[in-house]
């Protein structure tokens, strides 16, 4: 199946990919930008069929019903009860928690308009699913896929702080 999915994506479609994906690294967010057209979930289908890794993402639990429940599962889909007063962020690590394996890819700006800003989710999820975070970039004008590699927030954040407890003590 790699293959076809390989075929189509460079052969096919003229795309290429940059970078890679530790098939150890078992959980962690992808932030996958930008997300500007219903075209995006499909090259990252085909991405991800090239790459050949468990790749997975949340939607409402209704999409999760007969008859495109068992598909939407398996695409990597795991639902997510929108009608609870339940906060998301919770929901969401608790399912990185449950899993051994669980690489959540997450279009940071929240819709498919050109944004500004970033919706700030994902990095809640990962310091809450204690996960690092991985950044996929779509380069649509030259048809590359970059995919950076992964960082941990917690560090980030632990330098960070410690740079700035340096900075106003001196």
């Amino acid at each position: 199946m790699k293959k076809i999915y390989r075929f189509i994506f460079f052969r096919l479609m003229g795309w290429r990919l940059n970078g890679t994906i530790s098939p150890g690294l078992k959980k962690c967010i992808m932030v996958v930008v930008p997300h500007t057209s219903w075209v995006d979930f499909f090259i990252g289908v085909m991405a991800r069929g090239s790459i050949g890794l468990e790749m997975h993402y949340v939607a409402k639990k209704e999409l999760f019903r007969f008859p495109f429940g068992a598909w939407f599962r398996w695409m990597g889909g795991a639902p997510l009860d929108r009608s609870r007063a339940e906060n998301k962020v919770d929901a969401i690590a608790a399912i990185f928690h449950q899993r051994k394996v669980f690489r959540l890819a997450i279009a940071p700006e929240g819709t498919r308009k050109k944004v500004d800003k970033w919706k700030t989710g994902f990095y809640y999820i990962a310091l809450k699913a204690d996960v690092p975070v991985v950044a996929i970039a779509f380069d649509y004008g030259k048809k590359r896929l970059r995919l950076l590699s992964h960082f941990i927030l917690q560090v980030i954040l632990t330098m960070t702080l410690k740079f700035l407890r340096q900075t106003t003590l001196a």
